[in-house]
């Protein structure tokens, strides 16, 4: 089910990023964001991982330097039947994870100082192997792909929005819409693109929930980490970059009521229930 919902999400997308292309320059409006949305997505492919790991200081460690958490990742990897990704290790009292790579051959899977410090061996496992379910289902490229898709969206909306206050947005025979009509479509077309991205995000959260606790076998570890995880955020927040607040296996970024909506997990109350029913 949530596999199919992401399809047809990133449908939604792509159809999005051809409406507003079209609304910014008709036919040749429509080229010009295929155009961009390809170059990004080819950025991103590629660097995405490099870049992320980067931006958090992760640090690569070997099986001496951590025995217990890369036997884990081994162990996992081999029951998922993927290559033994790379294993890093963050500096942060904050308790969080995250995976990151273009496929399960160029995977890596990073944990904080602080995650390591508050779970036991069986929930830091259920951890792993949600990050591992994450691996398998090349979530991390479809995320990128789908943020990389919404970032194009909101940059042709913002230049269609600037079109139509300078005059751009007039009628002509490409099918390009009145001033107005173009100005209030690239924003609806921008906060479109947003939530249809987050919901992707929230989307493989519980597809990753699941694989994860079948791969290790028991939901209840995940469930317990989850809750831990989840209070232990609330006490040492981190100061994450939105951009990449979907990657981790709790929500870095705080927010309540309509904010859920822009929320890249979903409620966390929901992904413990739906653990502890399988």
């Amino acid at each position: 089910m949530s596999t199919l919902r992401t399809v047809m999400l990133m449908t939604v997308l792509t159809l999005l990023l051809v409406f507003v292309g079209r609304a910014l320059g008709g036919q040749s409006g429509m080229v010009i964001a295929l155009v961009i949305a390809a170059v990004m997505n080819f950025g991103a492919y590629w660097f995405s991982d490099r870049m992320v790991l980067a931006m958090y200081s992760a640090r690569e460690v070997s099986e001496p330097e951590a025995p217990d958490l890369y036997s884990m990742v081994r162990e996992l990897a081999g029951r998922a039947g993927i290559p033994m990704p790379k294993v890093y290790i963050i500096e942060n009292d904050t308790p969080n994870a995250f995976a990151t790579g273009r496929n399960p051959q160029h995977a890596a899977v990073a944990v904080t100082t602080g995650i390591l410090r508050i779970l036991d061996r069986n929930e830091l496992m259920g951890v792993l192997a949600h990050e591992l379910a994450h691996v398998k289902h090349r979530d991390i490229l479809i995320g990128t792909i789908a943020a990389t898709f919404a970032g194009a969206i909101s940059m042709l909306a913002s230049m269609a929005q600037w079109g139509a206050i300078l005059g751009g947005g007039k009628e002509n025979e490409e099918g390009g819409g009145g001033i107005l009509g173009t100005f209030i479509f690239s924003i609806i077309a921008s906060i479109a693109a947003t939530l249809v991205q987050l919901a992707i995000s929230r989307s493989r959260e519980y597809l990753a929930d699941e694989g994860g606790a079948k791969l290790v076998g028991e939901p209840r570890y995940l469930a317990n980490a989850l809750y831990k995880l989840h209070h232990g955020v609330e006490r040492f927040p981190m100061q994450a970059n939105p951009a990449t607040a979907h990657m981790f296996i709790v929500n870095p970024l705080r927010g309540d009521g309509v904010m859920r909506l822009f929320s890249t997990h979903p409620p966390m109350e929901e992904r413990i229930e739906r653990l502890r029913n399988m």
